[in-house]
């Protein structure tokens, strides 16, 4: 006598559905518990801003916060446009010559063989377990020897070289087939063609993350290691001294940190989905 024995196919009821979509929103509404207070912090008068227990919601919601920290940039030597030109110059071209850096380093590890292409990787692979104070001074040397202390390109050049998005758009591109990559040759593309028409394509979720980890970095870069120029300095900079004149400013500190993470906010809302694609990614290992 034969036993059959049948698959049991196991489905999660609705309640099981509500319960786990009642645990995540739970979840994601405890995470986002320290933003949505600078948020509301930013909006308190100065009385609520001390009050005892402190208070998570604002009770008399003013923008007299965002109206001084107006006033106090106005009244600052260096125009408040210059801070932020500088920002965005630092941001734009730091965050383009890293994704472009990284993915040209990266198609060459993942779909080409050189001698000592393990040992290469391997030492990307320990730089990502030093933190930024132990290269701080080797750093600060190479700038100046170069002689790019006191200029853009002292800030800008570091961050072409951060390790982690080599590591993670390596990672991405050795899930490219290689098949793919050979018929392209067969046609005749050269090597930048398929790296550009063929490789970024199918690694957008990889390089849009790697924009937003960049941006988030260098957005906040407030440069004071490399510039002692006032009108090269960044936007952070000029609001970091503006907010440690003491505690009477606390509320124009409040609107500061609301300013500064609208922008990396935003971007990483639009960007979510290929963010989520890209870490679960690049952990898979051939």
């Amino acid at each position: 006598m034969r036993l059959q024995l049948r698959e049991k196919r196991i489905t999660r009821s609705t309640g099981g559905d509500l319960l786990v979509f009642l645990i995540l929103v739970a979840g994601g509404a405890f995470m986002s518990l320290p933003m949505v207070y600078t948020i509301f912090h930013a909006f308190k008068p100065m009385n609520e801003l001390f009050i005892w227990p402190p208070q998570f919601f604002v009770r008399n919601p003013t923008l007299a916060n965002f109206y001084d920290l107006f006033l106090l940039m106005e009244e600052s030597w260096v125009p408040f446009t210059r801070y932020l030109y500088n920002t965005l110059l630092i941001t734009v071209l730091g965050t383009s010559g890293h994704v472009l850096m990284a993915s040209l380093a990266a198609y060459a590890l993942a779909k080409h063989r050189f001698p000592g292409q393990r040992i290469y990787f391997n030492a990307i692979v320990f730089s990502l377990m030093f933190a930024w104070q132990v290269t701080a001074i080797p750093n600060y040397l190479t700038m100046s020897r170069i002689g790019w202390v006191d200029t853009y390109m002292a800030i800008i050049a570091p961050a072409w070289a951060m390790p982690l998005g080599l590591y993670l758009m390596k990672q991405f591109m050795e899930q490219i087939p290689d098949a793919l990559l050979e018929a392209a040759r067969i046609d005749g593309a050269s090597e930048f063609r398929i790296f550009w028409k063929i490789v970024m394509p199918n690694v957008k979720p990889a390089w849009l993350t790697l924009i937003i980890i960049s941006f988030q970095s260098m957005w906040g870069e407030t440069g004071a290691r490399f510039i002692y120029t006032e009108a090269l300095k960044p936007l952070p900079y000029a609001l970091n001294q503006i907010v440690s004149a003491g505690i009477a400013r606390a509320g124009v500190g409040a609107a500061v940190l609301v300013l500064m993470m609208v922008v990396p906010i935003a971007l990483f809302v639009f960007n979510q989905s290929k963010v989520v694609q890209t870490m679960g990614s690049a952990g898979i290992d051939k």
